[in-house]
């Protein structure tokens, strides 16, 4: 359960952000699984991604009977902090209603854990939003993307093209994520 049970007022808002880097250049990639979530609930709920403000292009709608804005900040992973600051202040959307999605080579393919607050372990972009947002308390969900063996060769792990088989294994977590973000229940 991610979406908060008590009832929601009219200016509530919930914050999803997908973490990534540019498309299409980072299509396809480890890296943008946040990305390909946001995708994924922009086309299932009807909701265009595609207003540019906030160091963010950022859609606004309804998931669930919930107000959401779906943002994919385009400042480049290791900044994400910048652009989740700038759209959470600009819409007064409390942390406790900032769901964050991302990559994590951690996490076996394919597979996903929620946790609603933590640090950010190794992950740039989550150091980047636990700096911004001075809290480690807010939602995030993680999308296995496998292990790295030899870390000194991470960067081009996570941000080299997968293979479509590669691909196909990742689109289980990527729905996963999709699933967990809207279900409320």
């Amino acid at each position: 359960m991610i979406f908060s049970k008590r009832k929601q007022n009219q200016e509530e808002k919930y914050l999803i952000v997908g973490l990534g880097n540019p498309e299409p250049e980072y299509s396809n990639t480890r890296h943008n699984m946040g990305f390909d979530v946001i995708n994924k609930l922009s086309e299932k709920y009807n909701i265009k991604v595609n207003k540019s403000r906030f160091k963010s292009i950022y859609g606004v709608g309804t998931i669930e009977n919930k107000n959401v804005i779906l943002c994919k900040p385009q400042t480049y992973m290791n900044l994400s902090g910048d652009a989740i600051e700038l759209i959470s202040k600009f819409y007064k959307v409390s942390n406790d209603h900032i769901i964050v999605v991302y990559d994590d080579i951690d996490i076996q393919t394919g597979t996903i854990k929620i946790r609603k607050k933590g640090g950010p372990g190794t992950h740039n972009g989550m150091k980047s939003i636990v700096h911004s947002l001075h809290s480690e308390e807010f939602f995030r969900v993680r999308i296995g993307t496998g292990f790295c063996d030899n870390k000194e060769k991470l960067i081009d792990y996570v941000i080299k093209k997968v293979s479509n088989e590669e691909y196909e294994r990742l689109q289980n977590g990527i729905n996963s994520a999709t699933d967990a973000v809207a279900d409320r229940k």
